[in-house]
């Protein structure tokens, strides 16, 4: 890791699993606790941007990782419960899109409504240290030291 670059909370998240492998039962439910709890504040904000869809704020969901490549917290929707979340969301960015209408051959220009991206860029730094604090509460407790 270049010495300029200051380590995020998941970097550290990553650091323990490349030096510990597959994590210990305990350790896991431990953290993966923390960091739902971590990312909570991100999955409400999202929902409640959401709230003009019936169906987007139910088929978000946090998703907890403790993979290799990827570990951490991700902000998901399910896209078989809310196939239109994602053009609806237009990359975070404001703005329309066009889409067919059933019956007719006219395409038609729908706003877009971002919801997801801005939730998680507001929660983004909250939620790397509180998962920093919960890497270093769980190593300390399972006797690891700086």
């Amino acid at each position: 890791m270049p010495l300029n670059k200051a380590k995020t909370g998941t970097d550290e998240l990553r650091a323990l699993i490349r030096d510990l492998g597959k994590l210990p039962d305990e350790m896991r439910r431990e953290l993966r606790r923390e960091m739902r709890k971590a990312g909570q504040a991100a999955l409400t904000q999202a929902r409640a941007n959401a709230a003009f869809s019936s169906r987007i704020p139910a088929a978000t969901k946090l998703s907890i990782s403790f993979a290799k490549r990827r570990p951490g917290v991700a902000l998901v929707v399910n896209k078989n419960v809310a196939p239109h979340a994602r053009v609806l969301e237009h990359l975070g960015r404001r703005g329309s899109f066009l889409h067919p209408v059933f019956g007719s051959k006219k395409r038609v220009r729908q706003p877009a409504r971002p919801f997801f991206f801005r939730a998680a860029q507001e929660a983004w730094r909250a939620i790397d240290a509180d998962i920093a604090q919960a890497v270093d509460r769980a190593a300390r407790k399972h006797g690891f030291k700086e």
